[in-house]
C-alpha cells in the first residue's frame, strides 16, 4: 500500500538523489493545500487593477529611457519595428502567461508555473533570473527619473547637491542619490497594502497615459509641419541593419515585461480565471500600440544619432521650439516612471515569498504581515538592494541584463505550456505527515483492484461460446487498431522527448544563424538539423492527441491558450532568438549571477526544500487523500 509510494519518495534520497532533486514537482495550489499551508496575501484586485499595474508597469521604461538609446545604437529609424517584433514575441508569452496565470493563481509567476510543469532545478534558476530581472528593473527606471526631475527644475545640475548626481573619480563611478531615495519611497508606499499601492499606481498612469497621448498628437503636427527631418536620412530607414533592429528588439523587450508584472499578482486577485486573461491582454495592446506610435514620431522628429539617450522624447520636442510642450512631457515622464518603478518592484517581493515558501529560501522572506497581507519584509529587503544598485550601476548596463531574465521567463513559460498539454504531471507530492491518509486510500484502491477481477473472471467463465468468439473478433480489431495508435504511455513518451529535441533544434537554429563567424558548412547543417528538429517536432505534437488530464489540471475553467502547439514553438523560437542576439558582455554577468544561484542551490535550497520528504501519489487520488487526512484531523 504505501510500499509503492515510498519506494518514489526513496528515489529522490538515494544514489539519485543528486540529480532528482532538480526534477520534483510540486503541485498547483488548492483549497485543500492553502488549508494546510501558509498564510495568504490580499484578494483585492480586479480587472481594472489589473490593467493599471501592466499599463504602469509597462510604458515609461520603454518610451523615456530607451528609446534614445536603442535608436542611437542599434536601430536608428527602424526603432518602430523593434517595438513591433519585441511585442509579437510578448503577446505569444502573453497567451501563454494567461493560460498558466489562470489554472496557476499563486504568487511566483514563472518560478511557480515552472516548478509544477518542469522541475525544482527549473524553477529555481528562473525564479534566480526573475530575482535579476525585477531588482535590476526597479533601479533602472529610478536611474532614469533623475534626468527628467532635474529638467523639472530648470536643467541638468539644477538639482539641489544632495540629490543631484555626482562623479566619485576614485571609483569611476556617477553615483544617483535621487534615484535611491525615489527607492526607498515606493517601498514605504508598496508596504502599505496592495490596494492602496494600486491606487496610487492608477493616479500616476493616468498622467503617464495623457503625457503619451499628448506626445503623439502635439508630435504629429510637429513632424507633418517640419517634414519629418528623422526619416531623410542618406543612411536609409535601417542605418544599421536587420540585425541592428533584432538586437534593438531583444533590449527594448525590457519595455514589456508589465503584463509579466500582472501575472505575479494572480494570488491577489478576486476572480483569477477570468480577470488574469483580461487584464493581461489589455495592458499588454494598450502599451505595445502607445510604444510604437510614439516610436513613429519621435524617430521622426530627430535624427537618430541625435538623440539624447537620457530623455529623447523631451529634448526633441525642445529642438523644435516648443519650450512649453518639453516641460509637460517632463511632467508626464516624471510620473511614469515613477509608477514603472513601483510595477517593477512590485513582483520581487512576491517571488522571494513563493521560493520561501518552497524551502528554496529561508523562510524569513515568507512572511505575510497579517494587518496588511503584504510581504512586507521581501518587500523591504528588495528596496534596500535595489537602492543600492540605482545608487551606484548605470542603466545602459542594467537594460540588457533585465532582457535576460524576462526572455528566460517567456521561454520557460512557453515550453510550461507544451507540457501542460501534452505530459501534465501524473503524480502529486504530499507531505511524509500524511503518509497514514496515503496509506488509508492506497489500500482502499488496492482492495478495489482485486475485488474487481472476480466479476470479471466469474463472468467470462459463464459466458456462452458465441460470446467469447464475439469478444475475440472485439479483441483482435482493438490489437489491429493498437498497432498503429500509441498508448497512453508511449504517447506521454513520444511528447516528452519531442518537446526537448524541440527546445534543441530552436536553440540549434538560432544560434548559427545568429553568429556569422562559424563556418560556413557548420553553419548550414547546424541550421539544417535545427530546422528540421523543430519542423519535426511541430508535425509530431500536431498529430498526436494531448493529454485528457489537461482539462482537470489545476484551476479550470480559465482562459485557454490557442493554437496549440504552432503558437507556443513560435514562442520558443522568438524568445531564443532575441537571447542568443543579446551582448557577450551581457551574458558574462548573467552567467555569474546564475552561477552563483547554483551554488545557493546546491548548498541550502535543494537540502531545505519543502519536497525533501515529499511522498508522490497519483493525480487521481489526490482529493480523497485530502478528504482522509481531514476526517483524520476532524
Amino acid at each position: 500500500m504505501g510500499v509503492l509510494v515510498d519506494s518514489q519518495k526513496e528515489g529522490f534520497g538515494s544514489s539519485w538523489g543528486g540529480l532528482k532533486s532538480l526534477v520534483r514537482r510540486k503541485q498547483v495550489d488548492s483549497a485543500h493545500s492553502k488549508r494546510l499551508g501558509h498564510h495568504q496575501l490580499a484578494k483585492e484586485l480586479t480587472v481594472p487593477h489589473l490593467i493599471a499595474i501592466g499599463v504602469g508597469s509597462t510604458i515609461g521604461a520603454g518610451v523615456y529611457i530607451l528609446v534614445g538609446t536603442v535608436a542611437r545604437e542599434h536601430a536608428g529609424p527602424a526603432l518602430t519595428f523593434s517595438f513591433l517584433i519585441a511585442g509579437i514575441a510578448a503577446a505569444l508569452s502573453a497567451f501563454c502567461y494567461a493560460e498558466l496565470a489562470s489554472r496557476c493563481p499563486s504568487a511566483g509567476s514563472a518560478y511557480h508555473y515552472s516548478y509544477i510543469c518542469v522541475g525544482e532545478g527549473v524553477a529555481w534558476l528562473i525564479g534566480w533570473a526573475l530575482i535579476l530581472e525585477y531588482t535590476i528593473g526597479g533601479s533602472a527606471v529610478a536611474r532614469g527619473i533623475s534626468p527628467n526631475l532635474a529638467l523639472l527644475f530648470g536643467g541638468e545640475n539644477s538639482l539641489p547637491f544632495f540629490l543631484a548626481r555626482q562623479y566619485i573619480p576614485g571609483l569611476d563611478v556617477v553615483v544617483d542619490p535621487c534615484a535611491a531615495v525615489l527607492v526607498f519611497i515606493v517601498t514605504g508606499l508598496l508596504c502599505v497594502g496592495i490596494k492602496e499601492s494600486t491606487l496610487a499606481q492608477a493616479i500616476v498612469t493616468t498622467a503617464n497615459v495623457c503625457a503619451m497621448i499628448f506626445v503623439i498628437v502635439a508630435g504629429s503636427y510637429l513632424g507633418y509641419k517640419t517634414g519629418w527631418a528623422g526619416y531623410e536620412l542618406p543612411t536609409g530607414y535601417f542605418p544599421f541593419g536587420v540585425d541592428g533592429m533584432l538586437a534593438g528588439s531583444a533590449t527594448v523587450f525590457f519595455a514589456y515585461i508589465g503584463f509579466d508584472s500582472v501575472a505575479s499578482t494572480a494570488e491577489e486577485v478576486k476572480n483569477p480565471q477570468r480577470d488574469l486573461p483580461l487584464g493581461i491582454a489589455a495592458a499588454l495592446s494598450i502599451c505595445c500600440g502607445l510604444y510604437m506610435l510614439i516610436s513613429v514620431v519621435i524617430v521622426g522628429l530627430v535624427p537618430y544619432y541625435a538623440m539624447d539617450p537620457d530623455t529623447p522624447i523631451s529634448s526633441a520636442f525642445a529642438s523644435h521650439g516648443m519650450q512649453w510642450a518639453a516641460y509637460i512631457i517632463t511632467i508626464g515622464a516624471f510620473t511614469a516612471l515613477c509608477s514603472t518603478l513601483m510595477g517593477s518592484m512590485l513582483p520581487q517581493p512576491r517571488i522571494l515569498m513563493a521560493m520561501a515558501r518552497d524551502g528554496l529560501l529561508p523562510s524569513f522572506f515568507s512572511d505575510v504581515n497579517k494587518r496588511t497581507q503584504v510581504p512586507v519584509k521581501s518587500t523591504l529587503a528588495t528596496g534596500i538592494v535595489a537602492a543600492i544598485l540605482a545608487f551606484v550601476m548605470d542603466v545602459s548596463q542594467l537594460a540588457g541584463m533585465v532582457s535576460v531574465g524576462t526572455l528566460l521567463a517567456f521561454t520557460m513559460v512557453a515550453i510550461s505550456v507544451l507540457i501542460l498539454r501534452y505530459v501534465p504531471p501524473d503524480e502529486v507530492p504530499f507531505p511524509s505527515s500524511l503518509q497514514e491518509s496515503i496509506d488509508s486510500v492506497t489500500l482502499r484502491y488496492s482492495t478495489r483492484g482485486i475485488s474487481g477481477k472476480n466479476p470479471e473472471i466469474s463472468t467470462s467463465g459463464d459466458s456462452s461460446q458465441p460470446l467469447l468468439d464475439s469478444k475475440n473478433v472485439a479483441v483482435e480489431k482493438q490489437e489491429a487498431l493498437a498497432s498503429w495508435t500509441l498508448s497512453e504511455e508511449n504517447r506521454r513518451k513520444v511528447a516528452g522527448w519531442t518537446i526537448m529535441l524541440l527546445c534543441v533544434g530552436a536553440f540549434g537554429l538560432t544560434f548559427a544563424a545568429s553568429n556569422l563567424w562559424i563556418p560556413r558548412l557548420i553553419r548550414l547543417t547546424c541550421c539544417g538539423v535545427g530546422g528540421l528538429l523543430l519542423l519535426s517536432g511541430l508535425v509530431v505534437l500536431t498529430c498526436i492527441d494531448q493529454d485528457d488530464a489537461r482539462h482537470n489540471f489545476g484551476h479550470t475553467g480559465g482562459f485557454t491558450c490557442p493554437f496549440v502547439p504552432l503558437l507556443p514553438i513560435a514562442c520558443i523560437l522568438i524568445n531564443v532568438y532575441l537571447l542568443i542576439n543579446l551582448g557577450a558582455a551581457t551574458w558574462a554577468r548573467v552567467s555569474v549571477w546564475l552561477l552563483i544561484g547554483a551554488v545557493v542551490y546546491m548548498f541550502y535550497g535543494r537540502s531545505h526544500s519543502s519536497l525533501l520528504d515529499a511522498v508522490y501519489v497519483p493525480a487521481a487520488h489526490a482529493d480523497e487523500i485530502y478528504r482522509t487526512s481531514v476526517d483524520t484531523l476532524a
